[in-house]
């Protein structure tokens, strides 16, 4: 069982914070901190977060709410799995169950996926150092080192921050997000089309010449791999998150598309480039559904209706793209290895 802390600073006006904390079943322990009872720490179920935090923003009005800060928690002792009476039970009348996502609080959420969509400094060294690896272990067949590239995977934090952007209907991050993403990719495919124009050797590896063909499994495989990595970062398991971006693995077939470019085949090219549109679609699609599938949105009605039309459209946009690509794949004989 994981916990967090949120620690909630409100002012002097704000009325009765002591009740109001009591008023949540959901907190399993709460403690003041300082004097004056305008500062408390909460003990909280991890996937109990974001009703919690929502909770607060209801009773109390915004300039009421000084800051609210979530911290991880390592260990709890002793275990208890029912919460102490710790303060005053009051106004539970007025609590009204809502359907809120279980999981890390959506500005953990926001924060941890907003910050795979920076264009920096960091994101451009990043894809060109694992663009030069991937390519690299491509050519020379080495499993290890492509795998090695994969974890690096820059290339995933914009896609996934993409979904979550639709999501909450944030223009602003989706945004981001795009430019971030065209950049790293554009950045990826001129590396790897300058490594394959001077290669002097011929390009038949296993490695390099299995990502030049994609079939109806690399959409199965690409859906699950993105649903499952949104899934764990959604619940705060973070370790799961890299072994599921090996198995996406956006990179690699960006450097066979960019190799193949520059050694000038073209058709192997185009089939490195068909499995890359499939990963991406796939990623963004089944992301998406998840981010639905488990109430993550908006916490006021006018920005969920922002949020819906967006999402419709995302929808949308995604499904009949990966309809398109599988029309593509069914004419190109499916699972038929390029040789």
């Amino acid at each position: 069982m994981s916990y967090r802390i949120i620690q909630i600073h409100v002012t002097s006006t704000a009325p009765k914070l002591k009740q109001k904390i009591g008023a949540i079943t959901e907190i399993v322990d709460s403690w003041a901190v300082g004097a004056g009872g305008l500062t408390y720490s909460l003990l909280v179920k991890t996937q109990h977060v974001q009703r919690v935090t929502d909770r607060f923003h209801d009773v109390f009005s915004k300039s009421h709410i000084i800051r609210m800060v979530i911290l991880p928690v390592e260990a709890v002792l002793p275990k208890t799995e029912s919460p102490p009476v710790s303060v005053d039970t009051l106004e539970k009348d007025d609590q009204k169950p809502s359907k809120i996502f279980a999981g890390i609080s959506r500005a953990e959420l926001y924060d941890s996926t907003s910050r795979g969509a920076s264009l920096n400094s960091s994101f451009i060294w990043l894809v060109i150092f694992s663009t030069i690896v991937a390519a690299i272990g491509l050519i020379e067949n080495n499993v290890a080192v492509i795998i090695g590239a994969m974890v690096i995977a820059p290339l995933l934090g914009p896609n996934l921050a993409l979904a979550l952007s639709s999501a909450l209907g944030d223009v602003e991050l989706m945004i981001r997000s795009l430019k971030t993403m065209v950049v790293g990719f554009l950045i990826a495919l001129s590396l790897s089309f300058a490594l394959g124009a001077i290669w002097p050797y011929k390009l038949d590896s296993f490695e390099l010449l299995s990502r030049t063909n994609v079939g109806f499994d690399s959409i199965a495989l690409a859906l699950v791999s993105g649903a499952a990595a949104v899934l764990s970062m959604a619940t705060g398991l973070s370790s799961v998150l890299v072994g599921v971006m090996v198995a996406v693995a956006l990179l690699p077939p960006c450097a066979v598309v960019g190799i193949m470019l520059g050694a000038g085949e073209y058709d192997l090219a185009m089939g490195a480039g068909l499995l890359l549109a499939v990963n991406i679609v796939c990623v963004n699609l089944s992301a998406k559904l998840v981010f639905l599938f488990k109430g993550v949105g908006p916490r006021t009605w006018y920005e969920k209706k922002k949020a819906k039309k967006a999402m419709i459209a995302y929808l949308i946009f995604w499904g009949l793209s990966l309809a398109f690509l599988a029309f593509i794949i069914y004419q190109r004989g499916g699972n038929m290895l390029a040789v």
